[in-house]
């Protein structure tokens, strides 16, 4: 009874650590570069384009580099808590939200909705 126990014990845990391996490739879905609001082009050199670049660890646009510090995702949204410079090299703490959309485009907003992009994926 024990040994089944066990063996019973060890089949969930592989189950939860595939399945926690799987949601964990969803994450990888945002990583990329972008533009802002307009699609990206092959000619890079526009300095009024907004670029943003997503590692699995950080942000970086024209609000400087965040630190990611905690993702979640519901579907394909994907909820950010996040750490900003702010001015005079004051951090600040943010929850951002990124929602894939089925055009392969990315709607950004920021914790108060004061902000929002779309942002365009760059091969």
């Amino acid at each position: 009874m024990y040994q089944a126990i066990v063996k019973l014990v060890g089949i969930v845990l592989a189950v939860v650590g595939a399945a926690s391996t799987a949601s964990g490739d969803d994450d990888s879905a945002l990583i990329g570069a972008y533009t802002e609001n307009q699609p990206c082009k092959a000619d890079e050199s526009d300095p009024n384009v907004g670029r943003v670049k997503i590692t699995p660890t950080q942000i970086d646009s024209v609000f400087g580099l965040c630190t990611i510090l905690e993702t979640k995702h519901e579907g394909k949204t994907y909820m950010m808590h996040v750490e900003c410079p702010g001015p005079g090299g004051s951090q600040m703490l943010g929850d951002i939200s990124f929602s894939l959309r089925e055009d392969k485009t990315v709607d950004f907003s920021d914790q108060d909705q004061t902000y929002k992009a779309l942002l365009y994926k760059c091969p």
